[in-house]
């Protein structure tokens, strides 16, 4: 986990209290579904899965979310937004999660469908299919 001066693991330049750190610990609540989704990449860097449950709709919501302790996310790439904005309900992410397990580097690529639960930013699933390269 990283310390709270420590930098954001979403790329932001903010330090992680600062930005992810206030959504997973439940001070705020990521206000786009851009943020929701930096923040939920940050959780899987940070192996945050009770933040991880709590922003997943709970129609697609899996029963329990076993993180590989060997993988580490190491970078996240916004390649575009579709909606999502502040007065939204609803909006899409496009991104690429890199990864490096072991010797091993890799990426995923996905286009996230996001809705409003409640006022919260909520993580539906992929638009189209997820690719590993």
């Amino acid at each position: 986990m990283p310390t709270p001066a420590h930098p954001c693991p979403c790329g932001l330049p903010a330090a992680y209290a600062d930005c992810c750190g206030r959504f997973h610990s439940g001070a705020g609540q990521a206000p786009t579904a851009e943020l929701l989704m930096r923040s939920r990449f940050s959780a899987f860097a940070v192996g945050d899965t009770a933040y991880l449950m709590r922003s997943w709709h709970p129609a697609t919501r899996p029963d329990r979310l076993d993180l590989d302790p060997e993988q580490r996310w190491v970078k996240l790439d916004i390649l575009g937004t579709d909606r999502g904005g502040l007065f939204e309900t609803e909006g899409s992410v496009e991104f690429r999660a890199h990864y490096r397990e072991g010797r091993h580097t890799g990426s995923l690529h996905e286009n996230s469908a996001f809705s409003r639960e409640g006022g919260a930013w909520v993580y539906v699933g992929p638009l189209s299919p997820v690719a590993f390269d």
